[in-house]
């Protein structure tokens, strides 16, 4: 269980780094917007996407 855990940290590591290193101009202009969002709806796209992943991970298995 810990190894697959790792891999999917590590692949999770890899698809966030691909933005800021193909289009690092278009990243720094996404977190500028992301800046400006408001904590509530943050905190709404947070859950949805937890809600989303444990979903998903309910359905895998």
């Amino acid at each position: 269980m810990w190894h697959e855990l790792a891999i999917a940290f590590c692949l999770m590591l890899v698809i966030e780094g691909i933005l800021p290193f193909l289009a690092p101009d278009r990243w720094r202009n996404m977190l500028r917007l992301v800046d400006q969002i408001d904590d509530r709806t943050m905190r709404l796209i947070g859950l949805a996407s937890m809600l989303t992943g444990m979903v998903l991970l309910l359905i895998i298995n």
